[in-house]
């Protein structure tokens, strides 16, 4: 009797066991079949966030890809100008170099006299006129045929692209030199053709004419490109009707090498109502010129405009009491 109660409660413990066992596991797999696709829905939706960021991302690196390659295709462009430029530039360095070895030590004397000759002739000095009187006059007051009286000088220059790029370094020579043949006047102005002022900040006033404010209009000259029409008449008419005065004593010159003007007979008319004579016959203003042949080294059919800047100036320059000077050398 006792015996088979104990096996028999031994196997009822053995039955729970089992079915506890077989409970927790079912109970397990419950639990996990519901939370999967919990954990599964919250993982896609942080993913799908994910690849909209990175999405949004390659959006932008595309805009700035593109934004990148056109500003490297415009550097690409200069980079061609420049290079350009730069054999340009090597070929008139390599025609200098050669000029200047062409030449030799009486030519440096030459240029050495004709500047002493120069300031030799140069007006009157204070001295001078306190002793020989004031109106005592020089016989010749000429240097290369061009009259050096005037006690105040306006350069008139053309700044367009052909006179920068080809013949810029002997305009700075010729303006130089001409600055040599005047030690010292009164006052100086500088504007390109169109009338546009060098320094704005002496619009309509006199540069004071010191070796300290020549030696900054020669340095600001070497880089001063503004817009040119390659017509000198604005710049011309601008000079003589805001510089003239009575008793001053004025000199214009104009360097250039075209005239894109419609008519030359217009601007000589213009000029000569402006720059009208006095009761002597003297005007207004003198009006030099030099002329750079830029134009003429291409083909002879596109040599008209400075063909026509040569027949301007010489006309202008005779009926003003000037000389214009036809340089065989823009180099």
């Amino acid at each position: 009797m006792s015996r088979r109660t104990t096996t028999e409660i031994f196997g009822l413990s053995f039955l729970d066991v089992i079915s506890c066992g077989f409970g927790a596991i079912i109970l397990l797999l419950i639990i996990t079949k519901t939370v999967e696709p919990q954990i599964i829905e919250i993982s896609t939706l942080q993913l799908d966030g994910r690849v909209a960021e990175l999405r949004e991302q390659v959006m932008e690196i595309r805009g700035e890809t593109k934004i990148l390659n056109r500003d490297l295709n415009a550097k690409h462009e200069q980079l061609s100008e420049h290079l350009q430029r730069i054999a340009i530039l090597r070929g008139q360095l390599a025609s200098v170099k050669s000029q200047h070895d062409s030449l030799n030590t009486e030519t440096n004397t030459n240029d050495i006299v004709t500047e002493q000759l120069a300031i030799a002739r140069q007006d009157l000095s204070e001295e001078m006129e306190r002793l020989l009187g004031p109106k005592y006059q020089q016989k010749n007051n000429l240097i290369g045929g061009i009259p050096v009286d005037s006690e105040y000088i306006i350069f008139v220059i053309d700044t367009s692209g052909s006179m920068f790029s080809y013949s810029w370094e002997r305009m700075l020579r010729e303006l130089e030199n001409t600055l040599s043949i005047y030690p010292t006047v009164k006052g100086i102005q500088v504007m390109n053709d169109m009338g546009k002022y060098m320094f704005s900040s002496y619009r309509g006033k006199w540069i004071p004419d010191t070796p300290g404010r020549r030696k900054v209009i020669m340095q600001t000259l070497r880089t001063w490109n503004v817009f040119s029409n390659s017509s000198p008449v604005e710049g011309i008419t601008q000079a003589i009707r805001t510089f003239h005065q009575p008793g001053r004593k004025i000199s214009v010159y104009v360097f250039g090498d075209e005239f894109t003007g419609l008519s030359i007979e217009d601007v000589v008319d213009t000029v000569d109502r402006i720059n009208r004579p006095d009761a002597e016959g003297n005007r207004l203003v003198r009006i030099h010129a030099v002329g750079f042949p830029v134009q003429f080294i291409r083909a002879p059919h596109l040599q008209t405009t400075g063909i026509r800047f040569a027949t301007l100036m010489r006309e202008l320059t005779h009926r003003n009491g000037g000389t214009f000077v036809g340089l065989n050398d823009f180099q």
